[in-house]
């Protein structure tokens, strides 16, 4: 399954994503793309949203899912997220 997303950047965005997503759902295959914003992981399509809702917590919401402020609060907490994601490379 794949979630295309805002905000990915760098190895640090790469890192804790692929980290939290392992972890959530028990999965091995994560990938990401990150010119193109592709979040690959192997799940079941069925659990899409769980997957976009964790995407969103880290601040990497699905691409035109939200707008204005909010979009704004995305952006900080990925910043936050790929800090912590460069410090645990």
């Amino acid at each position: 399954m794949e979630v295309i997303v805002n905000n990915i950047k760098c190895s640090g965005c790469i890192n804790i994503i692929t980290k939290k997503l392992i972890a959530t759902f028990n999965t091995k295959e994560v990938n990401i793309n990150i010119e193109q914003g592709i979040v690959k992981i192997d799940v079941d399509d069925t659990k899409k949203s769980e997957v976009a809702q964790v995407l969103l917590n880290l601040g990497y919401p699905e691409i035109n899912s939200i707008h204005g402020f909010n979009s704004t609060k995305a952006k900080a907490k990925s910043f936050i997220s790929c800090t912590i994601g460069r410090i645990n490379i």
